[in-house]
């Protein structure tokens, strides 16, 4: 049994964990691993905490399961999570409007990578004292998508780096390294006519949405050889390599169609519907859609790879509202949600990855999900952040409305597309 101090809200801190283990209370692992880094302070104010954030995807809602713990142990800051609508554009305007109303209501923003610039050069989150708040033990890539002008304004939540998915039912003998390798195995696979279900090569994330800017992202370097698209605010790859690189995720028709044409309304869920269906032999997605598919009644047998050519880097930072009224308990539930006890339980519960690298060591997350070294490798070397810029979300429109318009009807991108891309950073682009 951990040492407990003499404090009277320690002694029923105490008394819970001894209550939870006579009830059997599902996660009272987490509980007894967590105790400690809660470190109930003085300092806390007292009042209700709420989290603005999109869905949880986990599919045991892992997350609500930590909050739960959190308010066990704190009842004086309990704390619930706002759900937005799971489309990620949404859920940026949403927050947007809730950030620019000064909506004291709200104590953490969970925020894609992509918008903790945003929210930090808007004033619309707390910069966090590193005095107070340990960042050791992090994935760097993941830590440093919440620095913002040399100050770290969030903790890393979950990390996110795309992986290829592919069926381990269809003779695939060798794993692709290139997306010339994934059409020679396609065009195999399709020769013997294996299974009935299959319609086509590769699905991905193609509606326009975020999810079209990561995909094309992904392609664009790709076709670049890896690397950045975007460096310093300047686009670094030549128009017409992004354009062979938007090429490839373009369905065209033939035989075999090697980009299934519905793609082009998929996101994160319908891609995966498909690839558990049976209808492509590959697909793009994030870590998320491998627990998905594990648990799923009668899945196709499938695995994963590291993406060709190498993969966006994505996940969720949280972030202490400005107008928070317990600022303090804010930061002490982040600390508890980023904790090493709590990002194992997101990660081998839930299918979240992990952001600290100790996680992916552990013998049970190893178990269920075999590719976890992979993952960790595509996070902290094969993973390129999207431009790390307070105007990131005009840079991501400009991107798809163009993506867009190429993959649909064949429209080359414009003349001036890059100097489109760099006005949209530099913020001379209307919102």
């Amino acid at each position: 049994m951990m040492k407990i101090s003499g404090s009277t809200r320690k002694q029923n801190v105490f008394r819970i964990l001894l209550g939870l283990l006579i009830l059997g209370f599902a996660v009272v692992g987490i509980v007894r691993t967590c105790t400690v880094a809660i470190s109930p302070s003085k300092d806390l104010e007292d009042g209700s905490l709420v989290i603005l954030s999109g869905n949880d995807d986990s599919s045991e809602n892992e997350r609500q399961a930590l909050i739960d713990v959190w308010n066990k142990l704190n009842p004086e800051n309990k704390a619930r999570i706002e759900e937005l609508p799971s489309d990620a554009d949404a859920q940026h305007a949403e927050m947007v409007a809730r950030a620019q109303s000064d909506d004291a209501d709200i104590d953490i923003y969970n925020l894609d990578v992509t918008w903790t610039a945003e929210f930090a050069e808007e004033g619309w989150i707390r910069q966090l004292d590193e005095d107070l708040v340990d960042a050791s033990g992090f994935l760097r890539a993941p830590l440093e998508t919440c620095r913002w002008n040399g100050s770290l304004w969030g903790l890393p939540f979950n990390a996110d780096a795309g992986l290829l998915y592919y069926r381990a039912d269809v003779g695939i003998e060798e794993l692709p390294n290139t997306w010339g390798q994934i059409i020679d195995i396609i065009d195999r696979v399709f020769d013997t006519r294996q299974d009935p279900r299959l319609e086509a090569g590769y699905t991905g994330q193609l509606a326009n949405y975020e999810g079209l800017t990561v995909n094309a992202l992904e392609a664009m370097a790709a076709a670049n050889g890896g690397g950045d698209v975007v460096r310093d605010g300047k686009v670094i790859v030549p128009p017409e390599v992004m354009q062979q690189g938007l090429e490839r995720l373009r369905p065209k028709g033939g035989e075999p169609e090697i980009v299934l044409r519905e793609s082009l309304a998929y996101d994160e869920a319908k891609s995966t519907q498909a690839f558990r269906e049976g209808r492509v032999i590959f697909m793009r997605n994030w870590p998320l859609a491998y627990r998905s598919l594990a648990s799923a009644g009668h899945p196709v047998e499938f695995d994963v790879a590291p993406l060709p050519g190498g993969t966006v880097l994505g996940g969720q930072n949280l972030a202490v509202a400005e107008h928070s009224e317990e600022p303090n308990a804010a930061r002490e539930l982040i600390k508890f949600l980023t904790n090493e006890r709590s990002q194992q339980i997101l990660f081998e519960r839930g299918g979240f990855a992990a952001t600290r690298a100790v996680v992916y060591a552990d013998k049970d997350v190893i178990e269920r999900y075999p590719y976890a070294d992979e993952l960790l490798d595509s996070i902290e070397s094969a993973a390129r952040p999207r431009p790390v810029d307070p105007q990131y979300a005009q840079f991501s429109e400009v991107l798809r409305t163009s993506a867009d318009a190429f993959l649909r009807r064949g429209v080359p991108l414009p003349p001036d597309f890059v100097s489109q891309l760099e006005a949209a950073l530099e913020g001379r682009v209307p919102r």
